[in-house]
């Protein structure tokens, strides 16, 4: 049984009463995963935006080094 499982166990045997408590946690775990992933972009632009080392790389050469083609694209 996964831990996801046991969870969704554990919640199905709960009263009502304390399900509130349990959604009140849940919720601020998601937010607390959006924050980070928010703060973790914020970063990435500060950085690239305050660096002066701004190199770039054709499409077509990202493309190549992915083994694709601009036809493969349009699929």
């Amino acid at each position: 049984m996964s831990n996801k499982d046991i969870a969704k166990k554990i919640i199905d045997e709960l009263p009502d009463y304390k399900i509130d408590k349990i959604l009140y946690f849940l919720k601020g775990v998601q937010v607390d995963d959006e924050i980070e992933d928010d703060l973790f972009c914020e970063r990435m632009v500060s950085d690239y935006l305050n660096s002066d080392d701004h190199e770039t790389i054709p499409f077509e050469q990202v493309l190549e080094e992915v083994g694709l083609t601009t036809d493969d694209l349009q699929n």
